[in-house]
């Protein structure tokens, strides 16, 4: 039996130079194999206007994957809820919950996923502060409106649903305090950005946990940027893909689509003595190596910040390479039953 779960969080990435509209039938193939190996969720994650990423929409990936697999949980990671009305979000996963024997999470997040003319393009004239739109949600899910709000009395459809559980996904201390508070999960992404995200982050995240009907203790997790493969060199090579995409998007807020590693090597000799620091910054941000290197240090994370499950993420050119990255590190960890 083991002691730690091997999760995914999926950004859906175009493949292989394939057609845009293909990263979404690469998320479902992938996600079928991970349940094949032994995974226990998959989240989907959403991007608007973004080169190189396939879903702007993971509750629809939530539920073409649900419709695909049997015992792995499945949900967001996560839905931007700013864009969002936190009533049709409840509504719609309500519904998700109904339709697939209560495998579903709802994952949030608070970036806006998008580039400013999508961001503007989505948004809704009805906003509010953040964590009352999350205090909004889980109430809705929870049918636990205060009899005080304007809102008493209104119920999800259809009715009679178990609670779908949410989780806060967030890389720094205010989304872990907020997570304790309205009693959710919290998933900690330390594969965004390559800023210090102590340990003390999910101690704040304990320290501040309320119980609540989905989760009685504190359910923390984190998301993690790993490649697996038959070597490190290999597995730099890989991950150099999405490390120039990174590069392009955050230094230059350009993006466009993934490279070839091939592609890369070459683009990499015209970047500037910062844009390599970068590169190097980012790509050390980043768990890369054999099975056994990958597993010894997501062991380690896993001691180090008190978790019991860990999600990987990955991005790469190859949709063959990620693939069998997953099937590495689920041998590795002897997921495979």
């Amino acid at each position: 039996m083991i002691s730690l779960k091997l999760s995914v969080l999926d950004q859906s990435p175009i493949h292989d130079g394939k057609k845009p509209k293909e990263g979404l039938f690469d998320s479902i193939k992938l996600a079928i194999r991970c349940e094949e190996l032994g995974y226990f969720r998959y989240w989907c994650a959403e991007h608007h206007d973004t080169p190189g990423y396939a879903s702007a929409n993971p509750e629809i990936m939530v539920s073409s994957i649900a419709n695909r697999t049997k015992t792995m949980r499945v949900g967001s990671g996560g839905v931007m809820l700013n864009h969002y009305s936190s009533f049709k979000v409840a509504e719609t996963f309500n519904t998700l919950t109904a339709l697939h024997e209560n495998r579903i999470d709802l994952g949030i997040g608070r970036a806006s996923g998008a580039n400013f003319l999508a961001a503007r393009a989505l948004h809704n004239s009805n906003s509010m502060d953040y964590v009352k739109k999350a205090r909004d949600l889980i109430n809705y899910l929870d049918d636990n409106i205060p009899e005080n709000d304007y809102f008493y009395g209104v119920n999800l459809s259809p009715k009679g649903v178990d609670s779908t559980p949410v989780y806060f996904l967030g890389s720094s201390d205010g989304s872990s305090v907020l997570a304790g508070r309205l009693g959710a999960g919290f998933c900690l992404a330390l594969f965004i950005g390559t800023h210090e995200r102590p340990v003390e982050i999910m101690k704040y995240y304990r320290d501040n946990f309320i119980p609540s009907k989905n989760f009685k203790k504190p359910k923390a997790m984190l998301a993690v940027a790993c490649i697996c493969a038959e070597s490190k060199e290999k597995a730099q090579e890989i991950a150099s893909s999405h490390t120039f995409w990174k590069v392009q998007a955050f230094r230059h807020a350009k993006r466009d689509g993934l490279y070839s590693p091939n592609d890369v090597r070459k683009l990499y000799e015209k970047l500037s003595s910062d844009d390599k620091a970068y590169y190097h910054e980012t790509l050390d941000s980043m768990i890369l190596g054999t099975p056994a290197q990958c597993k010894k240090e997501l062991e380690f994370l896993a001691k180090e910040y008190e978790v019991d499950e860990i999600m990987i993420v990955n991005v790469t050119y190859s949709f063959e390479d990620r693939i069998k990255s997953y099937e590495l590190l689920a041998k590795e960890f002897n997921l495979i039953r």
